[in-house]
């Protein structure tokens, strides 16, 4: 028989994502420093954030269009070398204002601000002051950053997100932080990078439960169901392993205030465990989360590591061609990531699987019962132009349609979900792909070289705009 999922409540927000070196460009402008990612994006052939998507001069223009969306809520990050270019000291007059009348304009137009207070962008001049987070010295000057912020706005703003993809950060650690050749060999550096993000989110947990009248504050991680590849004993223990190595050691540090045990053990036994000093897990448990924002893209397959002895990092599809990605983790006497084959994937090798949304929403809420966020959630895609200036995405329409369907049912089996913010408002910088993967809704006229930067809203945008307007009752 068919079920009649419950609907959507009333006060659910409807949303859409950014992150600032992704889109707002104006990289040295009105007395911003260059970020780490503005850096580590210059790449022969690729665009780079210095222009992005023009959001600094066209912050007002995009704003408009997130209400005539029907927008309710609009997730997007802080840069922190745009507030403080040197990463400490005294404010940039310039940068603060631009936060502040970005975030006046959301309200005037009834869209709920969700600010991240970091987005990969560690200011550069922290990097070469003393290697970024690699060094302690980044909690503080975070803090110093996140006490500004969250003061700052704490009359305007009611939901906060800290730390954007910890796991990420961790996983692609060269490709997230700018790593002096020196660290390069020794896979510790990763998990002490780790240890000193969880003491940041738990300060700015922290600071916003002191500043901010009814605040609520949580992480946002990106984070996937694993499968077992097979139904063999060794790959259900592989699979578990990875559950606890790429999820559990992160959301137990949010939300219990520990390192789940079996990956830390396991981290020791490698010579790969963090340093930890006194008191930094008493400020875990002060740091609690609220709520758990997460990006959900895609899901994980993984297996037994047999025989392996060689350690390997998760690699990335340079190319958008299927097939092509470079390597799956394998983390010896552990578990290995593999392609799952029951799952198509996207051009960059992304499993599409929008029932493991629903999995991973009910997964973790019975761990932990708090309320999830969705952050991101999109498909990376070629996108064409056509000639009298449309774009006819049917494919994202219909990967985010399965999404939807997929929060419904988690909701309807009890999950409390407060808001969908898929990825991305508007086509923006990919990290690894430049222009070439595009994700938003509307369409932005450039391409690796530059270009007008004219918005062009897509199918897409047509019909999450319906889609709102019902809330979420006419997905057709």
């Amino acid at each position: 028989m068919a079920i009649n999922y419950r609907p959507f409540p009333k006060d659910f927000m409807w949303g859409a994502s950014t992150s600032a070196y992704q889109v707002e460009g104006a990289a040295e402008e009105d007395g911003k420093a260059l970020s780490q990612q503005d850096v580590i994006n210059r790449r022969p052939g690729v665009a780079d954030a210095s222009l992005a998507s023009d959001h600094y001069h066209r912050f007002k223009e995009d704003v408009a269009l997130m209400k005539e969306l029907g927008m309710t809520s609009y997730r997007f990050s802080i840069s922190w070398s745009r507030v403080f270019p040197q990463g400490n000291g005294e404010p940039n007059p310039k940068g603060v204002q631009f936060y502040r009348d970005l975030i006046d304009e959301l309200l005037a137009n009834g869209i709920t601000p969700i600010p991240t207070l970091y987005h990969y962008d560690m200011p550069l001049a922290l990097v070469e002051k003393y290697d970024g987070w690699i060094s302690r010295e980044s909690v503080k000057d975070f803090a110093h950053y996140a006490r500004f912020i969250i003061n700052e706005f704490k009359d305007k703003v009611k939901y906060w997100t800290t730390i954007n993809e910890q796991s990420i950060i961790v996983q692609f650690w060269t490709q997230k932080c700018l790593i002096p050749e020196k660290y390069l060999d020794d896979p510790q550096i990763r998990y002490q990078i780790n240890h000193h993000l969880n003491l940041a989110h738990a300060t700015a947990c922290k600071l916003v439960h002191e500043l901010v009248p009814g605040g609520m504050v949580g992480a946002a991680i990106n984070t996937a169901p694993i499968y077992a590849l097979t139904s063999k004993p060794e790959d259900a223990l592989g699979m578990l392993n990875a559950v606890d190595f790429r999820t559990l050691f992160y959301l137990d540090v949010y939300f219990k205030g520990e390192y789940s045990k079996a990956s830390m053990i396991y981290l020791e036994e490698h010579n790969m465990a963090p340093v930890i000093e006194e008191g930094d897990l008493d400020l875990f448990k002060e740091g609690y989360s609220d709520f758990l924002a997460f990006n959900y893209y895609s899901s994980d397959c993984a297996r037994s590591a047999g025989d392996a002895t060689e350690r390997t990092e998760q690699g990335v599809n340079w190319t958008g061609k299927k097939g092509e990605i470079e390597s799956y983790e394998t983390e010896p006497d552990f578990f290995q990531i593999v392609r799952n084959p029951a799952c198509d994937t996207t051009d960059w090798d992304w499993a599409i699987d929008p029932v493991g949304l629903e999995f991973i929403l009910r997964d973790i809420y019975a761990r932990y019962g708090k309320p999830l966020m969705i952050t991101e959630n999109g498909m990376g895609a070629y996108d064409t132009l056509t000639d009298d200036k449309k774009v006819h995405d049917s494919y994202r329409i219909d990967y985010l349609r399965a999404h939807i369907q997929a929060i419904q049912r988690a909701m309807h089996y009890g999950v409390e979900v407060l808001a969908y913010n898929p990825w991305s408002f508007m086509d923006l910088l990919s990290t690894s792909n430049g222009y070439k993967k595009r994700y938003g809704f509307v369409y932005v006229d450039r391409d690796e070289e530059g270009g007008s930067c004219e918005r062009i809203k897509k199918d897409s945008y047509y019909w999450y705009q319906k889609v709102i307007a019902t809330n979420g009752a006419d997905l057709d």
